[in-house]
């Protein structure tokens, strides 16, 4: 990205910055007002120092490692796993860093989309800006998308058929699903209910992620239930990390 000339030079706008980190303009203004990257105004318009965007781009890059590597002591296999995500690109971070620990172990990565509004391509655009090999891992044989025409319905007969496709080789697959609308509360325990059932003994990692937006609509009841469906459940968001995992109660 070429930087501005003359008396701005060296000084970023918000939108040369947004297009660079690949994220909305009313994002970057966000992370300006909380302090997270230090600008400037300029008469009414922000500039954000090139040396600022370098060095907040340092410490994403090392908060992204520090997410796989938590992600790496948390997942096991087999596991189906719940996360929650404050903003669309926390989602996005989330699948990277979960595709980075399979990578690791050497499984086959499946993106499920279409109940989301980024495309495929765009999604990859995202992947490979994370510093996820999307191109590479795809010749490898070791990554592939693939469109959910029905989100809730079907996901079990999808990961069938892969996992069928897979039998020889011996790998784990790992799976990502995301929700980014508003989803038929109903039809969605009983799908993921019908998803951990499905995972059970199989060389199959599953992770299903929320908006934090849609999943704070979701009565208690129904959030205890979401939780209670999975094996663990991971919260994303400005502020850190969160892991947890649903321990059985001992035999009495």
């Amino acid at each position: 990205m070429g930087g501005p000339s003359g008396a701005d030079k060296g000084l970023l706008a918000v939108a040369e910055v947004a297009e660079y980190l690949g994220v909305g303009q009313v994002t970057v203004y966000r992370w300006c007002r909380e302090g997270r990257l230090p600008c400037l105004k300029i008469g009414k318009s922000w500039r954000i120092r090139r040396e600022a965007m370098d060095d907040f781009l340092r410490q994403r890059e090392e908060r992204e490692r520090t997410l796989a590597a938590q992600l790496r002591s948390f997942l096991v296999v087999p596991d189906n796993v719940i996360g929650i995500a404050q903003t669309p690109e926390l989602l996005h971070r989330l699948d990277v860093a979960f595709f980075k620990v399979a990578e690791a172990r050497g499984g086959l990565l499946v993106k499920f989309h279409g109940h989301e509004s980024a495309s495929e391509g765009e999604l990859r655009e995202v992947f490979e800006r994370n510093e996820l090999d999307v191109e590479r891992l795809e010749r490898e044989g070791r990554f592939r998308f693939s469109a959910e025409v029905e989100p809730l319905d079907g996901r079990g007969d999808a990961l069938r058929r892969i996992l069928s496709e897979e039998a020889d080789t011996g790998r784990t697959v790992w799976a990502t699903f995301d929700w980014m609308e508003r989803v038929n509360l109903g039809e969605a325990l009983e799908q993921q209910e019908e998803l951990t059932r499905f995972v059970g003994p199989r060389q199959l990692v599953v992770k299903t992620a929320v908006l934090q937006e849609v999943a704070d609509n979701w009565p208690s009841e129904t959030q205890r239930q979401a939780q209670t469906l999975h094996s663990g459940m991971i919260w994303l968001s400005d502020a850190g990390l969160s892991l947890s995992r649903v321990t059985p109660l001992p035999p009495e």
